[in-house]
């Protein structure tokens, strides 16, 4: 094993280590955030799966995809956060399987809220047309593309280590973070340009659907006002999910303004770029959609009192 690759490894685990107090501070915090999080989305898919009525519904599988999207993707997180707390370091194939699915997860978000974005603009300006082309069908071939966009966007990492890296590269043990899973300076530079083509993107869809939603619902009809404050919030979520984009240079920054809180800035940018978005998502999707809310506050009341009206 490349000896600078190693001491590298330990100057990182070296920075990440916290005093007894903060760590059990930090990884409480986390778990009781995670706790809360898993426990809202998981009654929201409980309630998606419990009535038919949402299966034919594209804006409610939507929906569903991004809440199951985001569970897994807090989960793998939550994982990789307890274990540099408590192993500190793991094999490096555990490590590359746990990257690969938070960066799956993480790609997924924004283009799974563009979409959402598409059909709520399709619903407002469009809404002869909304019946034809927004079908369940196209709906989950939609979700399929998302994933593999994804797969185009992060396999490269995995296939460009494999051709890079001895073999006894993945035996090894190493803190667990995407730069020390994937290492080629290559990588970076691939990643930086596929998330300028991501933020273009996403934030085109965003602009032109919003400003569109805008003109049309200039004599507001009440649900064109409702569009276009739920596609604000869709900007803002997605404004927070692409933070994700920038933590390289943002690591950096803190790491070289700030050696000595280079721990404590690294787990405030946790919490902003990865649970933050996930904890808003039921407000922004679930409680302000009062069909839904109406059967998930019956799933939280826990009340055998039949189905609400509708």
């Amino acid at each position: 094993m490349n000896t600078q690759f190693m001491l590298h490894n330990v100057t990182v685990v070296v920075e990440y280590r916290d005093p007894f107090i903060k760590m059990v501070f930090k990884n409480v915090l986390v778990f009781v955030l995670g706790l809360f999080i898993n426990y809202i989305n998981i009654i929201f898919m409980h309630t998606f799966c419990k009535h038919q009525m949402f299966y034919t519904n594209p804006r409610y599988i939507l929906f569903f995809h991004l809440v199951l999207n985001n569970v897994i993707q807090v989960n793998v997180t939550l994982v990789l956060f307890f274990v540099s707390y408590i192993l500190y370091t793991i094999n490096m194939s555990v490590c590359v399987t746990l990257i690969l699915l938070a960066l799956f997860t993480t790609e997924n978000m924004p283009l799974n809220l563009a979409c959402m974005a598409a059909e709520c603009y399709i619903a407002v300006c469009l809404p002869l047309q909304h019946a034809r082309l927004c079908t369940v069908n196209r709906t989950l071939i939609t979700i399929v593309l998302i994933w593999t966009t994804s797969l185009i966007s992060v396999l490269p990492d995995l296939f460009i280590t494999l051709a890079t890296k001895p073999l006894d590269f993945f035996s090894s043990r190493v803190f667990c973070m995407r730069e020390n899973a994937f290492p080629n300076p290559l990588i970076s530079k691939k990643k930086d340009s596929t998330y300028i083509v991501y933020l273009i993107l996403v934030w085109s869809v965003l602009f032109y659907t919003y400003f569109m939603i805008l003109c049309t619902a200039q004599n507001a009809s009440k649900d064109g006002k409702k569009a276009r404050t739920t596609i604000l919030l869709h900007s803002v979520q997605v404004l927070l999910c692409m933070t994700t984009y920038a933590a390289p240079i943002v690591k950096t920054s803190i790491k070289n303004s700030f050696p000595k809180n280079y721990s404590d800035s690294l787990f405030a940018s946790y919490i902003i770029v990865q649970i933050l978005p996930r904890a808003i998502n039921p407000v922004i999707y679930g409680v302000r959609d009062k069909c839904l809310s109406k059967f998930f506050m019956h799933e939280m009341s826990c009340k055998s009192v039949g189905r609400p009206n509708l």
